[in-house]
């Protein structure tokens, strides 16, 4: 045990302030301790440099410590870092998203996706009058008590507490239902429609590795939801800027009630949205009802990054070049993993190295995933300097700054794994 993550230890709960950060899922005792980031590479506290796919699980489009964005949180800095007051800047990001995002007509800013999704579910129980939630089993929506629930068994299930500390009566109000099964969204819409606030997903699965919606599957929801009443909840905390401009509903052609935004807004600094139609959101306090609030909302460093960051999206040749290189990657690793029982998933510039025959539809499927041999395909690509997600239910993210280089190098570690 190095000393560091010792001392770690007697701080920090098991050593890390993220359970996703620890590695014993694929089979490391200590977390990778990173020192800094510059454009594709990682550099950890024992000066080894790694090709990162990672980029801090997706907001880095422009890769790690991207100068235009550095120089822009730099001069917010010069003017203050925290103000508790309205600053001119959150209006600019929040413009930037209106214009970006096809459902969103108007934005609140916070500091996290979990408390995006909270908001977002306090928000539609109050406009519906109506308790109930339906989610989808591999979805992750943040820490929230009532969304930390997971399926029992059939089809469409009563939630149960998927951790200590989440009560029984939290995970009761919320059904849960496989991805990308419409029978069984039906089935829980026909039986709860009545009482059912909201359905909330991922548009693409990002937390149980990259899975997308299957054809017609999004438009279905937002039927159910239109015949019953509830609100449809996108989760685009990952999508969102990353699958296209205005994320998986614009890709998609499906327009949620609601949109929870992350990772890409900040531009890599913590901070996070809720949005959606103007009729909704102004049921939010100081003119509505619902009461929400946040002291570091609209933090003035975050709002700088993100605007830097946002501002550049709006040229497609952003998202040309990141479909080219996902592509690019995407087909290096086909043809060095061809016959080794692989399944590679992806949807723009995300995706995911399933050890298992495919496709993976639901969670099901990527339970059923060799996680110990993904664990070792882990550790061969970061003994040659490439470091790819510490689970194999997590999507690696491509960026700009991700080059020939780069991409080639990946394909040669993962050429030389499957060749051992």
């Amino acid at each position: 045990m190095s000393d560091l993550y010792r001392r770690a230890r007697i701080v920090t709960p098991g050593g890390v302030n993220s359970p996703v950060r620890a590695m014993r899922a694929v089979g490391l005792e200590e977390p990778l301790f990173a020192r800094r980031g510059r454009g594709a590479y990682l550099e950890d506290v024992r000066g080894h440099s790694y090709v990162d796919w990672v980029q801090s699980w997706g907001p880095l489009i422009f890769g790690h410590a991207d100068p235009e964005t550095v120089e822009a949180v730099r001069m917010a800095a010069l003017d203050g870092t925290s103000f508790g007051a309205a600053t001119e800047r959150e209006v600019e990001l929040a413009e930037e998203i209106v214009d970006a995002v096809p459902s969103v007509e108007q934005v609140r800013l916070v500091s996290s996706g979990t408390e995006a999704a909270m908001s977002a579910i306090r928000l539609a129980r109050a406009v519906t009058g109506r308790d109930r939630i339906l989610k989808f089993a591999g979805c992750y929506h943040g820490h929230v008590d009532a969304l930390l629930a997971s399926a029992g068994s059939g089809l469409a299930t009563l939630g149960i507490p998927a951790t200590p500390g989440v009560t029984a009566a939290a995970a009761a109000e919320t059904i849960v239902c496989p991805y990308n099964d419409g029978t069984a969204a039906e089935a829980a819409v026909g039986r709860y429609g009545e009482e059912l606030a909201a359905v909330i997903i991922e548009p693409v699965a990002g937390n149980m590795g990259v899975v997308p919606p299957a054809d017609g599957f999004l438009r279905r929801l937002r039927e159910l939801c239109d015949e019953s009443g509830a609100l449809l909840v996108f989760d685009e905390v990952i999508t969102g800027f990353r699958v296209a401009r205005g994320g998986a509903q614009e890709r998609f052609d499906v327009r949620p009630d609601l949109t929870i935004l992350g990772k890409i807004v900040g531009g890599g600094l913590p901070a996070a949205a809720f949005a959606g139609r103007r009729e909704l959101m102004e049921r939010l306090a100081p003119d509505g009802d619902v009461y929400q609030a946040g002291t570091l909302s609209g933090n003035p460093l975050a709002t700088a990054a993100g605007l830097s960051v946002l501002r550049r999206l709006r040229d497609p040749a952003v998202y040309e070049q990141l479909e080219q290189r996902a592509a690019r990657l995407e087909a290096g690793l086909a043809e060095v993993a061809a016959g080794k029982q692989i399944t590679l998933q992806r949807v723009g510039a995300m995706g995911t190295i399933f050890f298992r025959d495919g496709p993976v539809a639901n969670y099901d499927d990527a339970a059923g995933s060799d996680t110990k041999r993904y664990g070792s395909f882990f550790r061969a690509l970061l003994e040659r300097g490439v470091y790819v997600a510490p689970s194999q239910f997590e999507a690696l993210f491509v960026s700009l700054a991700h080059g020939h280089e780069e991409i080639d190098r990946t394909i040669d570690a993962a050429r030389e794994f499957f060749a051992g």
